[in-house]
């Protein structure tokens, strides 16, 4: 395993990284005002479960080839960034729907599916594969277990920070939806921006280039 220097580095780094809301906060930020609490704590497990597939896939040494091929990096950015806007969209045509559905069903999209919403931004993020490929080698002890056993055992840490964090950003918003589910159009209202929300993080993220 990492040092334990090592490890409260990591923990720390990943705090930083995470507390601070971005995309992934306001993803679920916009599912919890569309969906409620529940979508939205799926929705953080999902996520989590794809951002813990990209750090397996570093820690076998598949996460350079997105590092270093342009090409690759481009084709996840643009699929994750399609499917965010697809979400979107979904979000605006069902909103009407919102202040009707109960937060168990949310707005008729089931438990696995909401996850499995999560699992697939969480999996398309390019950004987050790039990161775990630069970050995750610097914090393994050489003297110590495999690095993969060590890069996935960090990958634990932070996806635990992110589970907390992202959760607490969920139940609050999902706590405020329930505050507007006493005016309909209120509660419309707030579908659409959780919509647009989602619609403009698939378009930034089209936009955006490499940090490299």
């Amino acid at each position: 395993m990492p040092t334990s220097g090592s490890l409260v580095a990591f923990a720390a780094l990943s705090f930083a990284l995470i507390v601070v809301p971005g995309p992934s906060v306001m993803f679920v930020v916009g599912r919890a005002v569309a969906l409620g609490r529940r979508a939205a704590l799926l929705t953080v497990a999902g996520n989590a479960a794809g951002v813990y597939v990209q750090v397996l896939l570093v820690a076998v040494g598949l996460g350079a080839v997105v590092e270093r091929s342009v090409a690759a990096f481009t084709i996840v950015k643009l699929f994750g960034a399609a499917y965010l806007v697809w979400l979107g969209v979904q979000a605006i045509r069902r909103r009407r729907h919102l202040a009707a559905a109960s937060e168990p069903a949310g707005a008729g999209r089931t438990g696995r599916s909401v996850f499995r919403d999560g699992l697939v931004v969480g999996l398309a993020n390019p950004k987050a594969i790039v990161f775990f490929a630069a970050i995750l080698p610097q914090y393994v002890d050489r003297g110590g277990a495999p690095a993969p056993l060590q890069m996935a055992f960090l990958g634990v840490v932070f996806v635990a920070i992110a589970l907390l964090s992202d959760g607490a950003w969920g139940l609050a918003a999902g706590t405020a939806r329930n505050w507007f589910s006493g005016s309909p159009r209120r509660l419309e209202r707030l579908g659409l921006a959780g919509g647009c929300t989602m619609i403009g993080l698939g378009i930034h993220l089209a936009v955006s280039g490499r940090s490299d």
